[in-house]
């Protein structure tokens, strides 16, 4: 199929590699977000699916305006049978959905309707899933509410973090969607609703969401933490300076004691912090103007005891 791409991340640029090797399909173009300034030091930078892209000499559209005419002729001269979209970031106006010979698909990390929204994988964390997935939908003008094409479903290891399981979904994307890609080229697939009744959202992540609430079941609190890896992490407050808490533990209950917030012991591999039902090991940390380090060697520089209590 003749196939013009639209994503940014390093999952989209995955997938896109994927059909690029793929005999029978030809991707005619990426579209992708603009350059922009990133990292302490605001460096211009370009997104994994252009750098891909101009290697392998691809063409590569950046519009600043989806409903630029100029761009949407680009597009409607390009002739695409379909439309990919994996993480690009922006949503695909009604004029430019409309280009495609067969249609627009989405390569969204859920099983869909759960996390409609830009943070999928994150949410599902957070929520103390034990289940996610992917889905290839057709997509509609509202935000991921297109009729399934298809899903496969990924399992949640407790110790899983962010970072982990977008990694599982790197290593499962490219072979699923190709699969359906196939199934489209060949008519063999049956589009299904969606259930309004099942939906769930996982917006924008924000640094606020990551203070950490000591009152909290001990579970939560380590599903905040790996949900939140590696931006914008969860944190608490040690002597003024915010205390990035980057792995943790979930330990039996054989501390009963302290207050949420106590550290209960200091142990050869971090420190037990009580919460409001259990406790946690931390394991790992990023103290605020420092640097990340295992909970020992925070635990040694900073002379943490048992019996301080993080706010």
């Amino acid at each position: 199929m003749r196939i013009v791409f639209f994503g940014s991340d390093d999952l989209a640029k995955e997938c896109l590699e994927a059909i690029v090797r793929c005999a029978g399909h030809s991707v005619l173009a990426c579209v992708t977000q603009p350059d922009r300034p990133k990292g302490r030091e605001l460096q211009i930078t370009s997104t994994a699916v252009k750098d891909f892209a101009i290697k392998n000499n691809i063409a590569v559209l950046q519009p600043l305006d989806l409903a630029d005419q100029d761009f949407i002729t680009k597009l409607r001269l390009l002739g695409a049978d379909l439309f990919v979209v994996i993480a690009y970031g922006r949503i695909l106006t009604a004029e430019v959905l409309a280009l495609p010979r067969i249609f627009a698909v989405n390569l969204h990390a859920s099983l869909l309707p759960k996390y409609r929204g830009a943070a999928p994988i994150n949410w599902a964390l957070i929520n103390g899933e034990v289940e996610t997935g992917l889905s290839v939908i057709k997509i509609s003008p509202k935000l991921d509410e297109g009729d399934i094409v298809a899903q496969q479903p990924i399992a949640i290891d407790i110790m899983d973090d962010a970072v982990i399981l977008k990694e599982k979904m790197k290593s499962a994307g490219p072979r699923f969607l190709l699969d359906v890609l196939r199934d489209i080229e060949q008519g063999e697939f049956c589009l299904m609703k969606q259930n309004s009744l099942r939906v769930s959202l996982a917006p924008k992540l924000s640094k606020e969401i990551g203070r950490i609430d000591w009152k909290k079941d001990a579970i939560a609190i380590h599903d905040l933490v790996r949900g939140l890896i590696p931006w914008p992490g969860a944190y608490t407050y040690f002597e003024d300076k915010a205390l990035k808490i980057l792995q943790t533990k979930i330990i039996a209950p054989e501390y009963p004691q302290g207050v949420p917030g106590e550290v209960l012991a200091v142990l050869k591999d971090g420190f037990v912090v009580r919460a409001g039902r259990g406790a946690l090991l931390v394991k790992k940390v990023h103290l605020e103007s420092s640097r990340s380090m295992d909970a020992k060697s925070f635990v040694a520089g900073h002379k943490l005891s048992v019996g301080f209590r993080f706010s």
